[in-house]
């Protein structure tokens, strides 16, 4: 124990605490050493755990910085297969506005490791600074509404940038915590009002991954519908009335035979690809190999795709500065409209977002101009989900769109 002294400004010394601490015989004679006094204050007693918490949060910090580092993902050049899934996930890289991706396949089939590898490929944008919302500097339909107000009055943004941000929406998720709730701290702490954001705050301008949604429930499907429709999250609880931008690429993925999907969700995905298991043995035990590598070994595994990895980047971003150039011939949007006509496509949700992926296919193989190819090769991504449920046909939704778009592109008439 210490003097009652301690704590009113006393000094002491080191030697002295130890006489008095040590209570067993072996200590009863101290070599004795030169004290040097240190001066205890109650000030100092008060700072002493404010220092450590600042050190325990350096350290979290610290340590959530290495466990990040120490997480690679695999590579999207790695993976095996896939390709309607990847091409579909190049596509709304290319322009976010298709609407996101909705892959249904079968268990095991390796579509959350897809997805999460896209983060290598997801570019730079430009961000106001310490902004939760992932502002633009320069966009007011993608500012906060702080950073709007200060961009009206004049005032300079400090911006940075930043790679796009992929949230994962946990099926456990609370609607608080996805929309965004009342700062408790803060209300204690200062008992001022203050908003919280959510996943969709973070999500904005990024991607928001949601893992088996078709089992996600329907208070949170609701929410993602009207942040979907809109781009805007809207907050209205506890005296608080906060709206905020929230435009994300939309990317579920499921297995069909745990449960269909709500109609009113589905139809906001921009593309639907579908994932089949493997079934060449030779495929098999590549992908096996694969994996088995990448966890044996992580860095090194990833160091032999580093080429093919910078190939794609440099294809990506060589498309997003063409897409603005692209154009697509009245000839081609007619008949795009024709074929979603003669499917029975209800809205014009289904003409858009084809329009929007042929354009993108056309500036990722470096055209300006978007031919019958280029609307082939996403027209059944963006239209099979469309179709209206019929338990009595004998056809897959996708082999019919492939049979309209024959027809109305004339190529029925050419193989005859």
């Amino acid at each position: 124990f210490f003097p009652p002294s301690i704590g009113d400004g006393a000094m002491f010394s080191l030697s002295t605490v130890n006489a008095m601490a040590c209570l067993s015989p072996a200590c009863a004679a101290p070599k004795q050493t030169p004290a040097r006094k240190v001066g205890v204050t109650r000030r100092n007693a008060r700072a002493a755990p404010s220092r450590l918490v600042t050190r325990a949060v350096a350290e979290a910090a610290t340590e959530e910085e290495l466990n990040a580092a120490a997480r690679p993902v695999y590579p999207f050049s790695a993976i095996i297969g896939q390709e309607e899934m990847k091409f579909a996930a190049i596509m709304n890289i290319i322009d976010p506005n298709i609407g996101g991706i909705m892959v249904m396949g079968d268990r095991g089939t390796g579509k959350s490791t897809t997805v999460r590898a896209l983060i290598d490929l997801l570019p730079l944008v430009d961000v106001v600074k310490d902004d939760p919302y992932m502002s633009s500097p320069t966009d007011p339909n993608l500012m906060a509404p702080e950073v709007l107000a200060a961009f009206r009055a004049g005032t300079p943004l400090v911006t940075v940038r930043k790679p796009i941000n992929m949230v994962d929406l946990p099926l456990g998720a609370t609607e608080d915590r996805v929309c965004g709730t009342i700062d408790i701290e803060k209300a204690l702490t200062e008992g001022t009002k203050a908003f919280e954001p959510g996943l969709l705050a973070k999500a904005n301008r990024g991607i928001l991954y949601v893992d088996e949604v078709n089992l996600l429930d329907d208070h949170l499907v609701d929410v993602l519908l009207d942040s979907a429709a809109s781009g805007w999250n809207t907050v209205e609880r506890e005296g608080i009335s906060i709206c905020h931008p929230a435009r994300f690429i939309l990317i579920g993925s499921g297995n069909p035979e745990e449960g269909e999907l709500r109609p009113q969700l589905l139809d906001r995905f921009g593309m639907h690809a579908q994932i089949k298991t493997v079934k060449l043995p030779e495929e098999r035990v590549k992908v096996v190999e694969e994996r088995t590598a990448f966890d044996a070994s992580p860095r090194e595994f990833r160091k032999k795709y580093e080429v093919e990895q910078s190939e794609i980047i440099a294809k990506l971003d060589a498309a997003r500065e063409l897409l603005p150039s692209v154009e697509v011939p009245m000839e081609i949007r007619l008949k795009i409209s024709q074929v979603c006509s003669e499917l029975d496509v209800d809205g014009l949700r289904g003409d858009l977002v084809t329009t929007r992926a042929a354009r993108a296919a056309a500036a990722y193989r470096g055209a300006t101009v978007v031919t019958d190819e280029d609307v082939y090769s996403v027209i059944t991504l963006c239209l099979r989900h469309r179709l209206r449920k019929d338990p009595m046909a004998s056809i897959d939704e996708g082999t019919k769109v492939v049979e309209v778009f024959s027809t109305v592109f004339g190529y029925d008439e050419e193989e005859e």
